[in-house]
């Protein structure tokens, strides 16, 4: 049966601001132009991490997420400079708005980086040329650097940006994938994480190869929906559209699951509430997001709701991080009621890739001391016994 599906020949391009906060700082002071320098949370502090460093910082081995001692050591001489939020804000909109000149199909994925669709504006025969354009206004008038992606899709555009870095404009069309994609190991592929790599591993699946030319129906087995999606992708299909409103619309990522027969025992409980932080970790690697308020859902055997939830100080996306704080919340204010469903929702959602923004920025000293506090209660309990220590409040 043929599908009824009009599949439109797209020109999309993924646009990439390379080392984005470094740039900016050096856009305001061309004095930290041309040598090491980086944007860390806590300067003054040698376990302050850095937010993100300059092209000659990486050359030396300094990397996004080091901490400055670490750094430091590598480069004893480099420039370290302290972050400016509403800086980098004023420069993100700066660029969208440049961008927006061009067309209105323009889907800001973070900060610092944007999906267009120049399909109507030419892109089917001036690609390259708008691409150009585009690259070359952003750093004539902003002085800020770039990479773009262009392709048939949006995650082969993606992973095209990703591919010559910095000011690079990079081509990749769907009949390149098997030459281009195929080697690569799985864990280089937009959207498969260490979990989802962990899985396709138990499979014998190592390459993006092997993941394209693998049984489908194994696959989805193992990631659902997501694992046909990947599969998909790994063939070089995306029917994904630029949509300006997407990043609007995704608030918050759960699932929930009514239960066959009443639970009224905790270990039962927490066991399902296990299998759903897998879930809820799933569809949030498969959006590359990550939360900082965990809430969940008790339903009890006669149908009253309990909703309970709590802030994180940093956001979390892995499944025994979800677990942890679902769980502690369950055994906090569960009742002893038969429980008939369970649900747990992850909110306040942003894109991974500015998880360590907001790490360094605003709160990395309270996280390590928060970090100590947690790894000295969980000595405790592994010496006493579980919830023998609670931790007091002011």
């Amino acid at each position: 049966m043929l599908s009824n599906r009009k599949v439109q020949t797209r020109v999309i391009l993924h646009l990439d601001m390379n080392s984005f906060f470094a740039s900016v700082e050096q856009a305001h002071d061309p004095s930290l132009k041309g040598i090491p320098m980086a944007v860390a949370g806590n300067p003054k502090q040698r376990r302050g991490i850095l937010v993100t460093c300059s092209y000659e910082a990486r050359a030396l081995g300094i990397y996004t997420t080091m901490t400055v001692g670490e750094a430091k050591r590598l480069c004893p001489d480099l420039v370290i400079v302290p972050p400016d939020f509403d800086k980098y804000r004023t420069a993100s909109a700066a660029v969208f708005t440049l961008l927006r000149s061009y067309t209105d199909l323009v889907e800001p994925v973070s900060i610092d980086e944007a999906y267009i669709d120049i399909t109507n504006i030419g892109g089917l025969t001036n690609a390259v040329d708008i691409a150009k354009n585009m690259q070359q206004r952003i750093y004539n008038e902003l002085d800020l650097p770039c990479s773009i992606g262009i392709a048939p899709n949006k995650f082969l555009a993606k992973t095209a940006s990703d591919m010559k870095k910095p000011m690079g404009i990079t081509i990749l069309r769907k009949r390149e994938v098997p030459s281009k994609l195929w080697p690569l190991p799985v864990i280089e592929m937009h959207g498969v994480g260490k979990s989802t790599e962990q899985k396709l591993n138990e499979l014998g699946i190592y390459t993006i190869g092997e993941l394209a030319q693998s049984e489908e129906l194994i696959v989805k087995a193992l990631l659902g929906k997501n694992g046909q999606r990947l599969r998909k992708r790994a063939n070089g299909i995306d029917y994904r559209p630029v949509d300006p409103e997407a990043a609007a619309e995704m608030k918050s990522v759960g699932s929930s699951t009514t239960l066959p027969v009443d639970e009224t025992e905790m270990a039962g409980c927490l066991t399902v509430l296990k299998g759903l932080a897998e879930k809820v970790a799933g569809r949030l690697e498969q959006r590359q997001l990550a939360g900082s308020v965990v809430m969940i859902q008790i339903r009890s055997a006669d149908w009253r709701n309990h909703t309970r939830s709590r802030t994180v100080l940093n956001p979390i996306y892995q499944a025994q991080d979800i677990y942890s704080v679902a769980s502690e919340l369950f055994k906090h204010h569960w009742d002893e009621e038969p429980v008939r469903l369970l649900g747990i929702t992850v909110s306040n959602v942003i894109p991974v890739n500015e998880i360590f923004e907001q790490l360094s920025i605003d709160n990395f000293e309270q996280h390590a001391k928060e970090e100590q506090l947690d790894n000295l209660v969980s000595q405790l309990e592994k010496k006493f016994g579980l919830g023998s220590v609670k931790r007091g409040k002011l």
